[in-house]
């Protein structure tokens, strides 16, 4: 496929901290990723960065093959809906939307004027005098009108309740299926997003910790419920990401894949495997110790001889 974003080295420092170190990533052509981290882990500074309204530190940006900076063939071709967008004083959502009609060339007034409808927007109240639902309005307006090739969500839904969100996560897709083109997504509502994402980037302490498809994604991990003892005993050697124990009984997120040993022994000791959801993932990856994956004895991963032991 063909990227449309590269990014090199990417790094961002201000006085007493540095916002991101050294970021690498290529995002392709149509299709929708969802830009994923805690607060303060360096998703907005990136989505700045990358739409040419900051300026790295060190490394290099290239949108479209083109630097992007005061470089109107790539400028017009994004769209940055970001968390707490800015408008003059007296702006009302009839004035951002007519400016932003004027600024982007596949413009849809069509599907803007149903959007304005569905999320019941007062044209004529000034911006600053809505709600703060009413205000993400605006912006995911622009956003989805806007049939930018790039469009960058920044937390689109804050203020939104659930019926709002929904709405907005099925005009998403409708209109991806209808005009795609590609979309980032930061949200802190992983679950609710995960079914629309195809790519996930992970972004922690201003560094790219998982980037890779959502199927992918959905694949590094498994939860494992049992007998401490035995649930010790597979687990020991492997990158543990989370840990949980009640008397007898543990329950343990680890990285990586079973093998048909593992799976064996697992039936063996009546071992429960249960689902590890895309946002419990991302939040204990994210929490995990950088020291976790050594806290077990290390012995490796399983042999023949440990299931033949466990069935004798």
């Amino acid at each position: 496929m063909t990227s449309v974003i590269d990014a090199r080295d990417l790094t961002k420092k201000y006085k007493h901290a540095t916002a991101l170190d050294n970021v690498c990533l290529s995002i392709e052509k149509d299709s929708i990723y969802g830009l994923l981290g805690r607060n303060g882990a360096g998703k907005t500074t990136l989505m700045s960065i990358l739409t040419a309204q900051n300026f790295a530190t060190s490394g290099d940006v290239e949108i479209f093959g083109e630097h992007p900076y005061e470089n109107a063939r790539v400028l017009n071709r994004m769209c940055f809906v970001r968390e707490s967008q800015k408008y003059p004083e007296d702006a009302t959502a009839k004035h951002a939307i007519a400016t932003a009609r004027l600024f982007f060339p596949c413009w849809d007034q069509s599907l803007a004027e149903e959007l304005i409808d569905d999320f019941r927007l007062p044209l004529k109240t000034p911006i600053k005098k809505l709600s703060r639902g009413q205000q993400s309005a605006v912006g995911v307006i622009i956003g989805l009108a806007s049939r930018a090739e790039i469009t960058f969500f920044d937390e689109p839904y804050l203020g939104f309740d659930a019926v709002a969100r929904q709405m907005f996560y099925d005009r998403l897709i409708a209109d991806y299926a209808e005009c795609p083109r590609t979309i980032v997504l930061s949200s802190h509502l992983i679950d609710e997003v995960a079914n629309l994402i195809e790519n996930v980037i992970v972004i922690d302490r201003g560094r790219i910790i998982m980037d890779e498809s959502t199927e992918e994604a959905r694949t590094r991990a498994v939860n494992i419920v049992g007998d401490a003892d035995s649930v010790q005993r597979l687990v020991a050697g492997r990158e543990v990401i989370h840990r949980e124990a009640l008397g007898r009984v543990s329950s343990v997120t680890i990285l990586g894949q079973l093998s048909d040993v593992d799976r064996e022994f697992i039936a063996d000791a009546n071992l429960d495997l249960t689902p590890v959801s895309l946002q419990q993932l991302i939040v204990r990856t994210t929490q995990a110790d950088t020291t976790s994956s050594n806290e077990d004895e290390n012995t490796g991963p399983l042999t023949d001889t440990d299931v033949r032991s466990l069935q004798s």
